[in-house]
């Protein structure tokens, strides 16, 4: 029997709702599986125990997730807190705090799930994004100065590193190598940004000759939308910064029919800490409490969390009945269909079940 004890924080609003759904999963995959087994913890850590405690989580919460082999986590954001406090006061720690430097964000079109794409569907979207998680943009550097004055300041200062560049870049030509077309789109923004992004796509040269079975090509980022949009078959691996990512695998979400199925994982590639697993959709408390959150990037991120580690028949079970339920047109309203939160979840148990 193959013992996993898994940290779940639902945090803040539909991220308790699909969060459940995933547990409920998994349990079920536990059943059907047989030598398996998920010990799974639940912390009420987010926005609500902000309110009570002034934190987002206790202090000694790293401590307390470094004992188990995944985090299975649901969203922050509430619109009585600010989003830097809520976001800098959980996810963030945690991926950094975990060195969880490579976000991976898969996407396709699903049989039965309509892409606003003009005559995309199953196979024609297939893409692997790979973000940058710890350095850039959201560093955490820089400051303000003369608040409240005329002269006021905001500074946010980009960090790059040659050892952080250099290592998600890496990931990236062994995350395409590893894929049938052997295909990566490095996306930078090198004509305007002239020190940190064209140190970008030196290492990207440089890394480049250590994987001479993968094709690779550049890409301006605001390019890059345009090539998502009206090119998508032209695409396959994608590395990109820390903000970048962040913008591109939201609209590669969208393209792919909702952000309700766009899964991410949260990776520590050197396994010295656990890694984290996520949806992209965020809390969405225009829907919170309805039962009709999309728990399909739920499922797909819980189906990323079986392949690190390492139950990956587990991983294929769980896909194909996620996939088999969509293309049935058991579906939550975000991607035009009538069914509930709980019928999806329901469904994708009945057909792992059956299999």
């Amino acid at each position: 029997m193959r013992n996993y004890k898994i940290a779940a924080i639902p945090a803040d609003g539909i991220g308790t709702e699909v969060i459940s759904a995933g547990v409920s999963v998994l349990e079920c995959l536990q059943k059907k599986v047989g030598d398996v087994s998920f010990q799974i913890e639940h912390f009420d850590w987010g926005s609500d125990y902000y309110k009570k405690n002034g934190v987002m989580m206790p202090e000694n919460g790293l401590e307390k997730l470094k004992a188990f082999d995944a985090i299975y986590f649901g969203a922050v954001g509430a619109p009585d807190v600010p989003d830097h406090i809520t976001l800098w006061g959980l996810r963030l720690p945690i991926c950094q705090g975990f060195d969880q430097y490579a976000n991976v964000r898969p996407t396709k079109i699903m049989s039965g799930i309509q892409s606003p794409l003009r005559n995309a569907g199953p196979g024609d979207l297939d893409w692997v994004i790979v973000r940058e998680n710890s350095e850039g943009e959201y560093s955490g550097h820089g400051g303000r100065a003369h608040r409240g004055l005329p002269e006021e300041v905001g500074t946010e200062v980009a960090i790059f590193t040659r050892a952080g560049v250099t290592r998600i870049m890496r990931y990236a030509f062994k995350l395409a190598q590893s894929r049938p077309r052997k295909l990566l789109t490095v996306v930078t923004k090198s004509n305007a940004q002239r020190h940190g992004m064209v140190m970008w796509d030196e290492i990207a040269a440089e890394v480049a000759t250590e994987f001479p079975d993968v094709s690779w090509d550049k890409m301006l980022v605001d390019a890059m939308t345009v090539r998502m949009t009206l090119h998508p078959k032209s695409l396959d691996t994608i590395v990109a910064t820390n903000l970048h990512a962040d913008i591109l695998s939201d609209l590669a979400g969208a393209l792919a029919g909702s952000l309700g199925v766009a899964p991410t994982a949260n990776i520590d590639p050197e396994r010295r800490f656990p890694s984290m697993f996520e949806p992209i959709h965020g809390s969405a408390f225009d829907i919170t409490g309805k039962g009709i959150a999309n728990p399909v990037a739920s499922f797909w991120t819980a189906a990323q969390m079986l392949d690190h580690l390492g139950e990956h028949d587990a991983s294929a079970l769980l896909m194909s009945a996620v996939e088999e339920v969509c293309a049935a047109g058991i579906k939550t309203p975000d991607v035009g269909g009538k069914a509930t939160t709980r019928v999806v979840t329901e469904a994708v148990i009945a057909a792992i079940m059956k299999r």
